[in-house]
């Protein structure tokens, strides 16, 4: 017995030692430098890996396999076998190509597969290009792709509209979790910015819903961010150390992520220090109502208004947030791997600028109006297990819980009282991913989703002349939003010519709220509300390629968003003058969405791409004229307002195209143009139309990219069209401090241009350097529907260094 034990040891090791030992070695064709982050994989049976900081990476799972697939963004993809790879002594080349055809994503399925394989729209932001822009925020990195507009209520803003829609109607997915949450508003939203942008590995954004792979709320579009992963046996302790500064809000922002990897065992920490003052607008060719010709103090427990003695800047924008990240990877076996992740995100106090600006008979409204901390943690555990199975190739299972934490403190110009209103969220989530090869070119993709959000709220008002408090009315009532769903995903390759994709989800959702937090503040007319809902959506896309280089794709999308918290149960000031309340009577809205996506390629010089889209939202969640207890009209914070509730009770449908054209004009020059056009229309109460409040003007961006071996310049132009008055929603048109005034003294949104200048210079081997100028002639301009001004010329400096 003895002998047979010592037998299978000895054979286990050697397979064991065969599997370790074997190892790839990526390097990039000319220079022979070696390239980590490269993508290695293969479909059937569906194994991955990565390269690690030396090029290298074992691949004896891959072994005898005929496909293999070789990926780095920025380099021609290769597909080779395990004999190839044998004859070439495991050392592979890679070919570095400006236009990047085949891109690995996970968006769409939850699983990688080639982007040339997926029907809809999908874009992933190159990552060499984030270290060239170093973005502020998240939100920049995202508003850089020129196909996200983004929109900032203060400088700690960035709420991201995607066809036409924003805010709650856009998914956001981090590391797999859903990061959305019961009291994600219809209003815009600054939660992307918790993401810190120097930790992100991979961005990538699905346009169009995208509900069957992520439940409620992905309506206009998902983007979804996978942060920094461990590398396994990289032996040696690396990392990087990155120093950000800029001009025009004197930022300060410091990065470090440390990594180590030896055996089974792998561990990656990440901290980041930003640090923002007040911001500087342009000086140029732009409207002087933008100007901040005063702000407001106190003094001696006195609100007093302030002559600024540079107009230019806007007093009272800037704040402070560190992030953390620890990873730690385990693998467990050559088939199963276990990964856990930690964040934490917190900010000081965020001014909210557009309402420090609000004057009403010639004196302001607050004295004072911020977003108090804004804190994000996130803990998850994933398991992901390699075996073939009847009903499974792989398997990938993710338990997470976030906690949220916001407030909101605002004090009126003149009074004493002091409102602070506090919500928690606890979000728990649990997700089960299958993956099934039935042959080479056809899977399915299948899973199950469950998340409960467990809603605190509270509210106090204290009197700053005697510091005493008491309690107020609270945001929300303290409230259980569930979501239980199983979905399914197949994919076919007809022929050579057409490949077939479907998509079905069925969610079920509830909604459990307590008012009895607010009963002695306003007259509601009920304690508790339990709502139940059903969805069923899906997707079903066709991908035709009449040749290699052309591809027309027709998709046929439905999405939905459940009713939320922050939907049915909000009693809040929107605007000046209105009050929203609970109505516990929401039911879901449903998208349905139609495209085409056009690709044309020349020799991998020169890419076209067009996208036409059409997408209607039925029984949408609007903000109506509503009566609480009779009333039409009740005292909120001292200030009589017009009762406002959302309802289903209007239709929005938003069409449009977005398009794009990469030319490699050279090996070192590329330049790439994008355009976006869309037109939303919303039904109003009286059953007329306003243009809709998320659909941006026009806007895009043109591009031209020197690239060589140590430099690389980047020369930028974003533009965005006007928005007249008679375009405006009817929303905007009460929003008067925000908007510049036409010759009838009517807001509108002029157009405007800038222009970017970047570049990025690796000065010895791990130093490099970034400079560059934003807004190069200065220009005083405010993007659509921002309550804060842009920055004007705007002079970065940034230094890495990765050993």
């Amino acid at each position: 017995m003895k002998k047979y034990i010592s037998a299978f040891g000895l054979f286990f090791g050697l397979g064991v030692h065969f599997l370790v030992a074997q190892q790839i070695l990526v390097i990039e064709s000319g220079s022979n430098q070696p390239l980590s982050g490269v993508l290695i994989y293969s479909k059937d049976p569906a194994r991955s890996i990565i390269t690690d900081t030396q090029g290298k990476a074992e691949i004896g799972l891959f072994k005898n396999r005929e496909s293999i697939i070789i990926q780095l963004l920025g380099f021609e993809s290769k597909t080779v076998s395990w004999e190839s790879l044998s004859s070439f002594q495991f050392i592979i080349e890679l070919t570095p190509s400006q236009i990047t055809l085949d891109i690995a994503i996970i968006a769409t399925s939850r699983w990688k597969q080639s982007n040339q394989d997926i029907p809809g729209k999908v874009r992933q932001l190159d990552s060499k290009e984030q270290l060239l822009r170093a973005p502020s925020t998240s939100a920049d990195w995202l508003g850089s792709s020129g196909e996200v507009f983004i929109q900032k209520s203060q400088l700690g803003g960035g709420s991201p509209m995607i066809r036409g829609f924003s805010a709650n109607r856009l998914l956001y997915a981090v590391d797999g979790v859903r990061m959305n949450t019961a009291i994600f508003r219809s209003g815009n939203l600054q939660n992307v910015i918790s993401l810190d942008p120097f930790a992100i590995q991979t961005t990538e954004i699905l346009f169009g819903p995208g509900s069957v792979m992520y439940g409620s709320d992905a309506i206009g579009g998902v983007m979804a961010f996978e942060t920094l992963t461990p590398k396994l046996n990289q032996k040696t302790i690396s990392g990087n150390v990155l120093g950000r500064f800029s001009s025009a809000y004197s930022e300060k922002t410091f990065h470090t992520d440390l990594s180590y990897g030896s055996g089974k065992w792998a561990f990656l920490s990440s901290a980041t220090h930003f640090d923002f003052g007040d911001l500087r607008m342009g000086n140029k060719n732009g409207p002087e109502s933008y100007l901040r010709t005063d702000y407001q103090t106190s003094e001696d427990g006195r609100d007093i208004l302030t002559l600024n003695p540079n107009p230019l800047i806007q007093v009272g924008s800037g704040y402070r947030q560190v992030n953390l990240m620890q990873k730690i990877r385990f693998q467990a076996s050559q088939k199963t791997v276990w990964d856990y992740g930690f964040h934490y995100s917190k900010s000081t106090d965020i001014p909210r600028y557009d309402r420090l600006i609000e004057k009403r008979n010639g004196s302001f409204r607050f004295a004072r109006w911020d977003y108090g901390p804004q804190i994000w943690m996130m803990n998850t555990l994933r398991l992901t297990h390699t075996t073939e199975r009847k009903w499974f190739d792989q398997v990938k299972v993710i338990a997470a819980h976030q906690l949220f934490e916001e407030s909101r403190i605002d004090r009126r110009f003149g009074k004493t009282e002091e409102f602070n209103r506090l919500e928690k969220v606890n979000a728990f989530s649990l997700n089960a991913d299958f993956l099934k090869h039935l042959d080479l070119d056809n899977f399915l993709t299948y899973g199950f989703e469950s998340v409960l959000n467990k809603v605190s709220s509270m509210g106090s008002v204290t009197d700053i002349a005697n510091s005493q408090s008491t309690s107020a009315s609270a945001r929300y009532p303290n409230a259980d939003w569930a979501s239980i769903a199983a979905y399914g995903n197949y994919q076919a390759k007809i022929s050579g010519t057409f490949q077939f994709q479907t998509a079905l989800r069925y969610n079920y959702n509830s909604l459990a709220a307590d008012f009895t937090n607010n009963l002695e503040f306003f007259p509601l007319p009920f304690s508790s509300s339990k709502n139940r809902y059903h969805s069923i959506t899906g997707n079903v896309g066709v991908i035709f390629k009449p040749e290699p280089s052309l591809s027309i794709a027709p998709l046929l999308s439905t999405g939905f968003r459940a009713p939320n918290v922050d939907d049915s149960g909000k009693i809040f000031d929107s605007e000046p003058g209105t009050v929203m309340v609970p109505n516990p009577d929401l039911k879901p809205e449903y998208a349905y969405n139609a495209e085409v996506n056009f690709h044309k390629h020349f020799q991998n010089r020169v890419r076209v791409d067009l996208t036409t889209f059409y997408t209607l939202l039925d029984r949408a969640m609007v903000r109506r004229p509503a009566t609480l207890d009779g009333r039409s009209v009740i005292d909120y914070d001292g200030e009589l307002s017009q009762i406002l509730a959302l309802q289903n009770a209007a239709f929005v449908e938003v069409y449009g195209i977005q398009t794009g054209i990469e030319v490699s004009i050279s090996k070192k020059l590329l330049l790439t143009s994008r355009y976006n056009w869309q037109r939303g229309t919303e039904e109003l109460h009286d059953e007329s139309t306003s243009p809709s409040r998320h659909a941006a003007p026009a806007f895009g961006l043109t591009r031209l990219t020197y690239s060589s071996k140590k430099l690389t310049l980047e020369l930028t132009s974003a533009y965005s069209a006007e928005r007249s008055f008679e375009d405006m929603p009817e929303e905007e048109k009460g929003k008067p401090a925000i908007y510049a005034k036409d010759g009838n003294g009517n807001p509108y949104s002029p157009n405007w241009t800038i222009f970017n200048f970047n570049g990025g210079l690796e000065l010895w081997k791990g130093i490099k350097l970034m400079a560059g100028i934003e807004n190069i002639g200065d220009k005083r301009y405010r993007p659509y529907s921002s309550g804060i001004v842009a920055s004007g010329r705007n002079l970065t400096f940034g230094v890495k260094g990765n050993f």
